[in-house]
């Protein structure tokens, strides 16, 4: 009997440890980790703003406050990690006809947002963790009074409650986004028809995957025609219905989409969609990074040069022709292009950080002024680009200035999240950098955070 129920107990452990992990992993589906490659693209960010800046302000947020960014992933998703951030895939952009769709998808996750969901996430594992841990101890028990399939059978019903708890709570904020999302739509004056659209292409996939339609409750979202259902009343009877988006802003996303199409995608698929006899200005955008991934770039310029002949001064265009020169090793062309466009968009640090980079690569010394200048100008307006550091250390190097040098290479390795790397050029660079100064007081502040996160690696290392 004593060594049953020490058999019970043990397996008991074990089925606790396994209830919570799968508590916990259904947690980190609900809200999946951004384990995606960040796309940063000037064009791409700028629009994002210009589509979305009604609906923030409609959800009562500031347009300053709250960033899209776009991550490589083919998958047709977009989700909220904390703070103001939304998150939006390739995938989603890739499957999207029109500017108007996206601004749904923009419009829901903001309705996340605007209700804390991320944080109140902890309430629904709580809940549902509570549940597990009851059914948990009662199993256990009756497994040490030797009734063992009782003790597993209440430990298996209470997994079910607690896992379907947590679902219902799901479904539940994925709802309330929805009529948020609505509510900011129509107090933008942005019409609902992208939105209902979206979800039509989400039901096709629920379809094509065979996800059963008539069992929502194993779901962490709710099926696709009930949100339709749901929304579709609500959207026709607003007077945005019909308004149509602003042309300016389909013909922008028109472009965007092309432009993503032919960076991420084998450059044969690119060329297969947007045929050489498409002379669309989306299909030659597409064609022009598919060409210079192809390593043809007297092809690729050819494109750009015939969108630069359309629009002569627009700046994502003549960005493109600087990085197609640059990236084919002929920087000193590239700047005519690059200071152009840095000129037509002095708020862009993206198109700046890549002029800086041109200038560098010229490995001309009467170039490194103007290249410290746009740097240091990119990085006032934007200082989370790692790439931006990494030009400006470069700089600093050149002109035998060591500690700034460091100093830009510990930022740059503090946002890319090497702690230990980063906590070794802050020391350097404090080293070096006269004591008290601002840079010097930047360094203290960055070898503080890093040496905090090299304690807790350490740590966790020693615990496992």
């Amino acid at each position: 009997m004593a060594e049953a129920a020490r058999g019970g107990v043990k397996r008991g452990g074990f089925l606790v440890r396994l209830a919570l992990l799968l508590i916990l992993s259904l947690a980190l589906a609900v809200r999946p980790a951004m384990a995606q490659s960040i796309l940063r693209d000037a064009e791409t960010e700028q629009l994002f703003k210009d589509m979305s800046r009604d609906i923030v302000a409609a959800a009562g947020l500031r347009p300053e406050n709250v960033q899209i960014v776009l991550l490589q992933d083919n998958s047709i998703n977009a989700f909220v990690a904390g703070g103001q951030i939304v998150y939006i895939h390739s995938g989603l952009i890739a499957a999207a006809d029109n500017a108007n769709e996206v601004q749904g998808v923009i419009a829901h996750e903001l309705g996340h947002v605007a209700a804390g969901d991320v944080l109140r996430i902890q309430q629904g594992v709580k809940v549902a963790t509570g549940i597990m841990l009851l059914s948990l101890l009662l199993g256990a028990a009756a497994m040490a009074a030797g009734a063992g399939d009782a003790g597993a059978g209440l430990m298996a019903a209470g997994q079910q409650a607690a896992m379907g708890k947590f679902l219902a709570f799901s479904r539940t904020q994925e709802s309330s986004a929805d009529q948020a999302g609505a509510r900011f739509l129509g107090k933008a004056g942005v019409s609902g028809k992208g939105s209902i659209a979206f979800f039509k292409k989400l039901q096709n996939q629920e379809f094509r995957y065979a996800i059963p339609q008539d069992d929502a409750y194993a779901q962490t979202h709710p099926l696709s025609g009930d949100r339709i259902q749901a929304l579709e009343t609500t959207y026709k009877a607003s007077p945005n219905w019909n308004v149509p988006t602003d042309p300016a802003i389909e013909a922008r996303f028109q472009r965007i989409k092309a432009k993503l199409f032919g960076f991420v995608n084998d450059p044969k698929r690119t060329l297969q969609t947007y045929p050489e006899s498409d002379r669309s200005e989306p299909a030659r955008y597409a064609r022009a990074y598919a060409w210079h991934k192809s390593a043809y770039p007297e092809k690729a310029l050819g494109e750009v040069d015939a969108l630069i002949a359309a629009r002569p001064h627009d700046p994502f265009y003549l960005e493109l022709k600087g990085q197609v020169l640059l990236e084919s090793g002929r920087p000193a062309d590239a700047l005519e292009s690059l200071r152009e466009a840095v000129a037509r968009a002095p708020d862009q640090p993206l198109i700046s950080a890549l002029l800086g980079h041109a200038l560098i690569a010229t490995e001309k010394p009467e170039n490194f002024e103007e290249a410290k200048r746009v740097l240091k100008a990119a990085i006032g307006r934007d200082n989370s680009n790692p790439f931006a550091w990494y030009q400006l250390g470069i700089v600093y190097d050149r002109e035998g200035d060591q500690g700034r040098a460091a100093l830009a290479t510990a930022e740059r390795y503090n946002l890319e999240g090497q702690a230990k790397l980063a906590l070794a050029n802050a020391e350097q660079a404090m080293r070096a950098i006269p004591s008290g100064s601002s840079d010097w007081l930047r360094a203290q502040d960055i070898a503080m955070v890093s040496r905090t996160e090299v304690d807790k690696d350490k740590k966790k290392n020693r615990d496992r």
